[in-house]
């Protein structure tokens, strides 16, 4: 395996070779960030008094007596004397921003060790502070904030979101809501078929009359019989009827009045009208494995590899060339499942559901850990991308769960439809063979013991 530092030995396709670890194998932002490296000394306590910003007085906190950990000297280590007892008296030698006095009184010492507010400090390792090395050992333990380790961290912090941008994947659920606009539109309202419309004549009342566009576009007036509607906007429909009627009548002065207009938009809202089931006007769609979603007048949508916003452009755009006055908002209701699958000597092998971001040693634990016998240092990850290309890397996380690792660079983040393989260790792998040759070999057939030490003394083996 390559440094830990920038580097894996990954196989990718038919070759070999150092891969970057941000290609797809460590997220910057889900980095472990705070491991507590343990409390020795009980029954000595000191109080650390805090500068304060701004030059105003210090604030007194109380942690455990501090020991030195490793050959590489902590913050707190470089205040002690050559004798190695407490932080010494002398300001030169303090670390800055931070005091130490040693209190002898019994009821001092009992209150300030029981009372532990926010500002106490414990000894353990941050993965954020540079330690001169590619990933820091329990030897680079420092001073970390108390309530990192607080009652309520239960909750976990906001943190950053999961990714900067989401993008649709197969499976996702959308649910769109239809709204009707009131925007005025730019260019003239077309009758469509079902528009209802009302002829008036102020020459012959007779020909007044209400009709409905047919489906073939057209209605049907008196004297004039089949007359295309569909498609026209009303000041042209009052120019087709006036020259019609005008072999008629001299002036026959025809108006044209809208009854019911807008049906197209009428009939899609009507399609998805959800008033008597989940409420309003909306529409339930799942992104099929060919990427796209079905929506009524459009029929397939393209939707994979699109983010939220950019759907709902789209969706917008095609309505836009339909009918006029239809906005749609899509939501994301539920995410696509995600699994990574666990193989080898772990206890519960299998797949398992992703809900956030885990790690390898998390999902080693979804699993129940691992076995006697698992190699740990050759930990298999294979994963697919985009292209469905495979790749694989091997972690050593034998350190980080044995407790001597407390910031593995080898910690990897899992991606959905990951392989993890725990494979068995040389002396597993002995002891199988053995099984195999000769308990449920050899000497299944030869199960009389006698008979088996006389084969082994005549053998050439």
């Amino acid at each position: 395996m390559f440094g830990r530092c920038n580097t894996r030995c990954c196989a990718d396709g038919d070759h070999s070779r150092p891969l970057p670890l941000g290609g797809g194998w460590r997220t910057g932002r889900y980095w472990p960030v705070l491991l507590l490296a343990g409390l020795v000394g009980a029954g000595a306590c000191q109080r650390l008094e805090l500068a304060a910003p701004g030059g105003g007085p210090s604030i007194a906190s109380n942690s455990l007596q501090l020991p030195s950990l490793g050959q590489q000297p902590s913050l707190l280590d470089a205040a002690r004397g050559d004798t190695g007892e407490t932080i010494s008296e002398n300001p030169q030698a303090r670390p800055p921003g931070v005091a130490a006095c040693a209190h002898t009184d019994q009821e001092n010492r009992e209150s300030l060790c029981n009372s532990l507010d926010q500002n106490t400090w414990l000894i353990g390792v941050d993965g954020r502070v540079p330690t001169g090395t590619c990933e820091p050992q329990w030897a680079d333990a420092q001073p970390i904030p108390f309530q990192m380790f607080l009652q309520g961290e239960y909750i976990g912090p906001h943190r950053t979101p999961h990714v900067p941008e989401y993008r649709l994947r197969v499976g996702d659920q959308l649910e769109l809501v239809f709204r009707k606009t009131v925007e005025p539109s730019v260019t003239p309202y077309r009758l469509n078929v079902g528009d209802q419309i009302r002829v008036q004549s102020y020459v012959d009342p007779n020909l007044d009359t209400t009709v409905t566009v047919q489906p073939d576009g057209m209605i049907t007036l008196r004297l004039l019989h089949q007359v295309r509607a569909e498609g026209r906007t009303i000041d042209e429909l009052e120019a087709v009827l006036e020259k019609l009627y005008s072999r008629y009548y001299k002036k026959p002065t025809i108006t044209v009045t809208p009854v019911q207009l807008e049906t197209k938009l009428n009939e899609l809202r009507a399609s998805v009208d959800s008033r008597f089931g989940f409420g309003g006007q909306a529409r339930r769609a799942v992104v099929a494995p060919d990427g796209t979603i079905q929506l009524p007048a459009l029929g397939s949508v393209p939707a994979q590899g699109l983010t939220i916003d950019e759907l709902k452009r789209e969706i917008d755009e095609r309505y836009r060339q339909i009918v006029h006055g239809m906005e749609v908002t899509p939501v994301l209701a539920q995410i696509a499942p995600r699994f990574v699958y666990i193989l080898g000597e772990v206890p519960r092998p299998g797949r398992y559901d992703l809900t956030g971001p885990t790690t390898v040693m998390q999902a080693l634990s979804m699993a129940g850990g691992w076995q006697v016998g698992g190699n740990l240092r050759q930990i298999v990850i294979f994963r697919r991308t985009d292209d469905w290309r495979l790749m694989a890397t091997r972690v050593d996380l034998r350190g980080a769960l044995y407790g001597k690792r407390p910031i593995p660079s080898d910690e990897l983040w899992v991606r959905d439809s990951d392989v993890i393989v725990v494979p068995k260790s040389p002396v597993q792998v002995a002891d199988d063979i053995i099984n195999l040759v000769f308990t449920q070999g050899i000497y299944r057939i030869l199960p009389n013991p006698s008979l088996s030490v006389t084969f082994f003394r005549n053998s050439i083996l």
